[in-house]
C-alpha cells in the first residue's frame, strides 16, 4: 500500500501549531536553564540554597529522552559561574540523542522508538551508581529524571537478569497495565529505583530535576523515583501479576524472588533531599491553550487526565468534540487534552500490527467520525484532530502520532479501508501512512506524556470533504 502525501489546510497547519506549542513549552534546555539561581555567594536549585564556598564539586547524573537538553541547559545555568569548572556528570540518553557537551558526557543508551533497557543501560547505570557513591558532603548532587528514564535507569537486583526484567516489563506492556503498576513492579527487581540510587549518595545534597511525565507529577512515579525513598512493596506488584494473569508467565529467577520476599524497609537514605518538576504535561496544555487563542478559537475544554484504553479514549475525544460544535454553533472551537493511553496487544489476537497509541487513538476518533458522517449526525463545521507524544515517539514506529481531518477520512473511505479491523490487530500505523494521517516529527528532546488537540469551525456546507481528497 502506498503511502499518501501529507496535504496542508488552514485547520491541519493550526492543529499542528497549537500542538507544536505544547510541546515548546517543555523545551528540555530552557526549562533547567532557567531553574538554578546563582548570585555572588550562592547557589538555589530546587528550593534549597547552598553557599559557593561550600561546594567542592557538582556532580550530575541522569536518565530519559529530556537528559540531552536538560544536561545542555544545566551547563548553560552553571556557565559563567565558579560552579562551571566543578561540574562534571554522566545521563543515559537515547542514541538518537546524543550531542557533545562541554562538561556533561551523554551515554547512548537505547536505541530510538526502543523503550528498553539495554546492556548498554545496564554499563551506563553503573557508572552513575559508581559517580553517586564517589560523592562526599562537599559535593552537590543533581540528578536530571525525565519520561523514559526507567528503561534508560536500569540495574536489576542480583539474581534478575535483564532478560528477566524485560520479560516482565513486556508483559505488563502488553497486557495494558498503567504505568503506575508498572512502575511498583518493576521497582521492586532494581537496585536504583525507589529511592536505591539516593541511598548510595553521600552529598550534602541530592536535587532533583524533574521532567513530568506522568498525570500529577508523582515524584515517586516519574522514572520510578530513583531518587524518592519508597516502601518496598512485593505483595502489592505480586498481586498486579496474579490479577493480570502473568504470574504463571514470569522467569523462574523472578518467581523465585518474588516467593522469598518479605515486606523490607526501605533503604536508608542519608542525604537531603530535594525534588522540582520543571517541566508537565499542564504547563504545556496552558501554552496550546494560549496559543489556540492567539489563533482565534476559543478552548472550551481542557482535560488533563487523559488515560485507559486509547481506543476508547480516541472514539469518546471525537464524540466529545461533536457535542461542543452542537453547543458552540457559530464559534471557532478548540478541545484540549492531555495524559497517556495504553494500548492492550494482547487483545490483538494474531501477532498485532505497528503502531502507538496516539496513532490507535486517531483511529479510533476516524471510526466515530466515520460512523457519525455515515449517520449524518455530524454537525456543521470543518474540523481536524491531533494526538501525539510529546517526545516525538509513538511505539516501536517512525512517528509521533496521528493527524486526522475530513480529507484523511475522505481518503479511508476511497480505499474501502476497515477501520475496525485495523483496530482490532492494532495496525494504526499501516492504515495512516497510507492515507497521509502520521504525525512525524523526530525526536523533541523533551517528554511530558501526549497531548491532544481537536479544533471545529463553522461552515455552511454539511459533510465537507467526504467522498473527495
Amino acid at each position: 500500500m502506498n503511502e499518501q502525501p501529507e496535504h496542508s489546510s488552514p485547520l491541519r497547519d493550526d492543529v499542528r501549531q497549537i500542538w507544536q506549542a505544547a510541546v515548546a513549552a517543555a523545551d528540555s534546555r530552557s526549562a533547567v536553564s532557567h531553574h538554578p539561581r546563582i548570585d555572588s555567594h550562592s547557589l538555589q536549585i530546587a528550593g534549597q540554597t547552598l553557599p559557593l564556598a561550600g561546594i567542592d564539586r557538582v556532580i550530575v547524573v541522569g536518565a530519559g529522552k529530556a537528559g540531552a537538553g536538560m544536561a545542555a541547559g544545566l551547563e548553560d545555568a552553571l556557565r559563567d559561574s565558579p560552579l562551571f569548572e566543578k561540574l562534571s556528570g554522566w545521563v543515559n540518553v537515547p542514541d538518537n540523542c546524543l550531542r557533545p557537551l562541554q562538561k556533561i558526557h551523554l551515554h547512548g543508551g537505547r536505541p530510538a522508538g526502543v523503550n528498553e533497557p539495554t546492556e548498554q543501560v545496564l554499563d551506563g547505570t553503573d557508572r552513575i551508581l559508581q559517580l553517586v557513591s564517589s560523592c562526599t558532603p562537599r559535593d552537590l548532587c543533581v540528578m536530571l529524571l525525565s519520561g523514559g528514564g526507567s528503561a534508560l535507569l536500569c540495574r536489576p537486583v542480583p539474581g534478575i537478569s535483564l532478560a528477566d526484567k524485560l520479560t516482565v516489563t513486556r508483559l505488563l506492556s502488553r497486557s495494558g497495565a498503567p504505568i503506575h503498576e508498572l512502575n511498583l513492579v518493576r521497582t521492586q527487581l532494581s537496585l536504583v529505583k525507589g529511592g536505591r540510587l539516593a541511598a548510595a549518595c553521600r552529598a550534602q545534597l541530592l536535587a532533583t530535576l524533574a521532567i513530568s511525565d506522568v498525570i500529577g507529577d508523582p515524584p515517586q512515579v516519574i522514572g520510578s523515583g530513583p531518587t524518592v525513598p519508597m516502601e518496598s512493596r512485593p505483595a502489592e506488584a505480586l498481586a498486579i501479576l496474579r490479577r493480570r494473569g502473568l504470574y504463571e508467565h514470569l522467569p523462574p529467577g523472578v518467581m523465585k524472588f518474588f516467593s522469598e520476599a518479605v515486606d523490607r524497609p526501605p533503604e536508608s537514605v542519608c542525604v537531603p533531599l530535594a525534588w522540582q518538576a520543571v517541566a508537565s504535561n499542564a504547563v504545556s496544555l496552558r501554552a496550546a491553550a494560549a496559543c489556540a487563542e492567539r489563533l482565534g478559537y476559543d478552548v472550551v475544554d481542557i482535560h488533563s487526565d487523559l488515560q485507559g484504553a486509547a481506543a476508547e479514549a480516541g472514539a469518546a475525544f471525537y464524540q466529545h468534540l461533536q457535542l461542543r460544535q452542537q453547543q458552540n454553533t457559530g464559534r471557532r472551537i478548540c478541545l484540549l487534552a492531555g495524559g497517556e493511553t495504553t494500548v492492550n496487544v494482547a487483545t490483538a489476537g494474531t501477532e498485532p500490527g505497528l503502531g502507538g497509541r496516539n496513532q490507535e487513538f486517531v483511529l479510533a476518533a476516524a471510526e466515530a467520525a466515520e460512523l457519525a458522517h455515515r449517520t449524518q449526525t455530524g454537525p456543521a463545521h470543518n474540523w481536524a484532530l491531533l494526538s501525539g507524544g510529546t517526545d516525538g515517539e509513538d511505539g516501536p514506529t517512525d512517528a509521533a502520532g496521528g493527524i486526522l481531518d475530513d480529507a484523511v477520512l475522505a481518503r479511508i473511505q476511497k480505499a474501502g479501508l476497515d477501520i475496525a479491523a485495523y483496530l482490532r490487530r492494532h495496525d494504526s500505523w499501516t492504515l495512516l501512512q497510507a492515507v497521509g494521517g502520521l504525525l512525524r516529527t523526530g525526536a523533541t528532546h523533551t517528554n511530558v506524556m501526549d497531548i491532544a488537540v481537536a479544533l471545529a469551525v463553522p461552515t455552511k456546507r454539511h459533510n465537507p470533504g467526504i467522498g473527495s481528497d
